[in-house]
């Protein structure tokens, strides 16, 4: 993980360059007037990684600076850590050096937690984990009060479990999510609300049918559900698809017809271009879609997909490379952009995620 240079007495001007620089990078596509989401200054990741530097019976975590990428940072404290990494960071720190079963030979350690105030650590190890590092970490984890994962090259043991519910409200309304050690979930929470409020506002009076491509744990299918009729949502990762389906469960969503497929595979089917025997129980006939909804990888879009988007009234589009998504945009001509966001998903870096709502001319219109 690399070093960065918090600065919360500069944050406020830090993201007004990083927004400066989008509406420069946009100028040509005549991007619309940005709602801006700024984050917490602090306590803001809801996930971190940190490499375990030894230095004899000593343990330390440590980042690196990408000028010296291999000079290891000791570090202390981690200002940017939702509280419960925070907290938990100094405790578990003590135990592992205290512990040899547990620090020999760690590498690595993961850490997650929710807005709810749970945490998880993944210990990372480049030995075989055995039944006196099992002892030892369930005497820890029942100590910290916390899941813990023992991971070594071809093992995983899970103390407790290997997954945490978050919750918290948008809008008035109370979503919960099952988060998975090792799936994707979006890091900055306070962002992830902000992402998830910008999107229900710009899907409440679209109506019809919802296609959602790399849904991956229903974060926003289940926010966005209730402004359709029906929703057809596709991840390719198995384990995402297992926690997407609990969530939908939990939070009572009924309308949404899922599949594990890849955002190819999908543009496939829909074209009818071959059969998938996944989408045996589902009709796809039956959709009346109005809307695409898509979160991308860093690539943004592939061909195939922008061929499908193209067919659609409204395009969602969450990004967290913006200058994928300005290409992707670019290739849509027919649609013009009637509504844009920046949500300052990892403050103190160059990243930031983008908002886009593109619409041809007639859903524009109406």
């Amino acid at each position: 993980m690399p070093l960065p240079r918090i600065e919360p007495d500069r944050y406020c001007a830090l993201f007004a360059a990083k927004v400066a620089r989008l509406r420069r990078d946009f100028a040509a596509l005549a991007l619309p007037e940005l709602q801006l989401f700024a984050s917490a200054p602090r306590g803001y990741r809801l996930r971190a990684e940190f490499r375990m530097w030894h230095t004899g019976e000593r343990l330390d975590y440590a980042m690196f600076d990408p000028a010296a990428p291999r000079r290891a940072i000791a570090v202390e404290d981690f200002p940017p850590a939702a509280p419960p990494i925070r907290a938990l960071m100094p405790a578990l720190r003590s135990r592992l050096m205290a512990d040899g079963a547990l620090r020999q030979r760690i590498f690595q350690i993961e850490f997650l937690a929710t807005l709810k105030g749970e945490a998880l650590a993944s210990l990372v190890y480049h030995r075989p984990l055995d039944a006196a590092w099992e002892a030892s970490a369930r005497a820890r984890a029942a100590d910290l009060g916390i899941h813990l994962i023992g991971r070594s090259r071809g093992q995983k043991i899970v103390i407790g479990r290997d997954w945490l519910e978050e919750e918290f409200m948008v809008d008035g309304e109370r979503l919960r999510y099952r988060q998975i050690e090792g799936g994707f979930t979006q890091p900055n929470g306070g962002i992830n609300r902000a992402m998830l409020g910008w999107t229900r506002a710009r899907a409440a009076n679209l109506g019809g049918d919802l296609l959602e491509l790399y849904c991956g744990n229903g974060n926003f299918t289940v926010a966005l559900a209730p402004f359709f009729g029906k929703v057809f949502a596709t991840e390719s990762s198995k384990s995402s698809v297992a926690a997407a389906r609990h969530n939908l469960e939990v939070n009572r969503v009924r309308n949404v017809a899922l599949a594990r497929m890849a955002s190819d595979e999908a543009s496939a089917a829909l074209a009818r271009a071959r059969p998938f025997r996944r989408l045996a129980d589902i009709d796809l006939d039956a959709f009346r879609f109005s809307t695409l909804f898509v979160d991308p990888p860093r690539a943004g879009l592939d061909a195939a997909t922008l061929d499908l988007a193209r067919g659609f009234d409204n395009i969602l589009y969450i990004s967290c490379n913006p200058a994928t998504l300005r290409a992707n945009a670019a290739a849509l001509p027919e649609h013009r952009i009637t509504a844009a966001a920046a949500f300052d998903q990892f403050p103190y870096t160059d990243h930031l995620e983008c908002g886009l709502l593109l619409q041809k001319a007639r859903a524009a219109a109406a």
